[in-house]
């Protein structure tokens, strides 16, 4: 475009094409930032009243939504995973320790403990979760490391092992302290090498415990009123300190899916178990069951020792996995060797098929015989140890065997003709 002002020529470059080409540019960008950011909010998932908050699928770690998840932050008891862990790999469950002298505070989270007590290491973490009780972590502790120094020095070495870089520790409790933080996505990964151990996962999810090693035996209760809000509600650790504000390392499994979440920094603890509850529920959103097999589908075949042919198999039941948006789901085939011999049964077991998500397995059902497979006959075996054989090597053989024959014939009827020549002189 080109305006004219008497001689002088004024083109597109001016001033004000300038500008408006700036703002055309600018609003394009700023469309696309929206657009952007609204897919962004989309997949981040709810926006929970807390400072910080992550979930996780338990089965691969993947970060399924997040908000400030990195951020270090006081976490009150949600310490006492790191106790427990520690705890855990160093005592063996059985084992009585004596309980060390603990002044707690009257407001102060105990089980009860008292000094001089011989109490198991199963006990103390029972109280140590369910009761969140200050003195079972010291207890734990001084049994570990002889003191409470030397234990959180023991603490802050694993979490540097488990590669939790944004976490150090000055006690085993969770008192707020300079120095003792952690963050939403650390505390998830600590949880999710916890549950992987089958006694602490037992311990997490209960809703009430009895301590066997007091006399007389004693009961207690879970604090954490998330176990019984929700029936897929399987665990883990609440805290609360003033610097901290509320705090839920949970776990929860439905339909195969198993999560993890850590919500930090919540106003209540009504809140928090509320958070939590649409942090999982958005979780369990993410998946879809799929159908790998149906019982009696014939999802593979084995071949035959004897004969040309197959056998095919069935799956022994419904087999289904849930899968996230992305992943890949394959199967695999696996049976007890490359070949059946029979006789094999309708409905034997001779193999499995494996159910694989991103490569790693996610489920599996037993493979079956869907017919009958007879014991194979004498020619069946004579034809599969001759299979293959070149038929001129297999004809020379033959002859060979023939001539034979006929070699060992005439010769026995020459030794026969000579036996009764031999007699005729003996006469």
């Amino acid at each position: 475009m080109r305006l004219r002002s008497g001689r002088r020529e004024v083109t597109g470059s001016g001033p004000a094409s300038v500008h408006f080409f700036t703002l055309a540019v600018l609003s394009l960008t700023l469309l696309c930032f929206l657009w952007q950011g609204a897919g962004q909010a989309r997949a981040e998932g709810p926006d929970l009243n807390a400072r910080s908050w992550i979930l996780v699928d338990a089965s691969d770690g993947a970060v399924l939504t997040g908000s400030k998840s990195d951020l270090r932050l006081p976490v009150a008891s949600a310490t006492k995973l790191m106790t427990a862990y520690v705890a855990i790999r160093r005592l063996p469950l059985s084992r009585r320790v004596v309980v060390p002298a603990y002044p707690a505070d009257p407001v102060e989270s105990v089980m009860g403990l008292e000094e001089g007590q011989r109490v198991s290491v199963r006990d103390l973490l029972y109280g140590l979760i369910l009761s969140s009780g200050n003195d079972a972590a010291v207890a734990l502790a001084e049994a570990v490391s002889g003191n409470t120094r030397s234990f959180v020095r023991e603490m802050n070495r694993t979490a540097r092992r488990l590669g939790l870089k944004d976490t150090r520790f000055t006690n085993p409790i969770g008192l707020d302290d300079t120095g003792h933080f952690s963050t939403a996505s650390d505390l998830a990964r600590l949880a999710r090498r916890l549950l992987r151990i089958d006694s602490f996962s037992k311990i997490s999810d209960a809703r009430e415990a009895e301590l066997t090693s007091f006399r007389p035996p004693r009961r207690i209760t879970t604090r954490n009123d998330f176990l019984f809000a929700r029936p897929w509600a399987t665990g883990v650790k609440t805290g609360r300190t003033l610097g901290a504000g509320y705090v839920l390392v949970s776990s929860a499994s439905r339909n195969g899916v198993s999560l993890i979440g850590t919500v930090i920094g919540a106003p209540t603890e009504s809140a928090r178990d509320a958070e939590t509850i649409r942090l999982m529920r958005y979780g369990f959103g993410l998946f879809e069951r799929r159908r790998v097999a149906s019982r009696g589908e014939v999802v593979g075949s084995v071949p035959l020792r004897f004969g040309d042919g197959e056998l095919p198999l069935v799956a022994a039941r419904d087999l289904v996995v849930p899968l996230r948006r992305g992943q890949d789901l394959r199967t695999d085939v696996r049976t007890e060797s490359e070949e059946v011999e029979g006789p094999v049964g309708r409905g034997r077991k001779v193999g499995e098929l494996l159910a694989l998500v991103n490569g790693e397995r996610r489920g599996s059902v037993s493979l079956r015989a869907a017919e009958d497979v007879p014991a194979p006959s004498t020619l069946d075996r004579v034809r599969d140890l001759t299979d293959g054989l070149n038929p001129y090597l297999l004809a020379g053989v033959a002859l060979l065997i023939l001539g034979a024959a006929i070699a060992i014939r005439i010769r026995s009827a020459r030794v026969r003709k000579s036996v009764r020549r031999a007699g005729r002189r003996t006469r």
